[in-house]
């Protein structure tokens, strides 16, 4: 399986690119940042970030995409660019058939560090350990993709399992449908 990580964002999106299987040694193929300037107008900015995850796309060709799933901030203005770069990647990937998964951080540091409270040195180091990097990607933008990536791997064939077993219950039980409320007879012997 060969998943693109994405963590949004407007100045520095992060995307890395992991190939493997679930209880397997992972392969990184690629690493980086898509970057905007700041004192650019938005429209100019999401194009920037278009382009860049479309070179990405392009050059990797991956089964998946994993998107780091937007929460809440205290930072209206920060949580806003998050949103806009996660839906430009959601485009990206629905446009071209491709599936995307959506994973919050507590999730990627659960499955990458063993605790959803990790911080970006943990995760930074994780994913250096379990890729077998020289050094943690720089910069963290960039070692979150990959443990987007990651996560994506050990997590999606236990969310597959649990989709078709919800798919197979469904098609077994008959659907339900509402009973209609009981006629009234409204015959009192009035005659007209």
């Amino acid at each position: 399986m060969r998943v693109l990580g994405v963590d949004p964002g407007l100045t520095r999106c992060g995307v890395g690119v992991v190939e493997g299987v679930a209880g397997r040694p992972l392969t990184m193929l690629g690493v980086g940042v898509v970057r905007t300037p700041a004192d650019a107008d938005l429209g100019h900015r999401l194009v920037a970030v278009e382009q860049g995850l479309e070179q990405w796309l392009d050059e990797h060709r991956p089964e998946f995409v994993a998107v780091e799933r937007v929460f809440s901030q205290h930072n209206v203005r920060t949580v806003m660019g998050t949103a806009q770069a996660s839906a430009v990647a959601i485009l990206c990937a629905s446009r071209r058939g491709i599936p995307v998964a959506l994973h919050t951080p507590s999730e990627v540091k659960a499955a990458v560090t063993g605790s959803g409270r990790a911080d970006k040195a943990q995760v930074g180091a994780m994913v250096t350990r379990l890729l077998r990097l020289d050094a943690p990607p720089k910069p963290a933008d960039a070692a979150d993709a990959l443990a987007l990536a990651i996560c994506h791997i050990w997590r999606a064939p236990a969310q597959n399992r649990l989709q078709q077993a919800v798919a197979a219950h469904a098609a077994r039980t008959p659907p339900t449908t509402p009973r209609a409320p009981a006629a009234r007879h409204a015959s009192k012997g009035r005659t007209a």
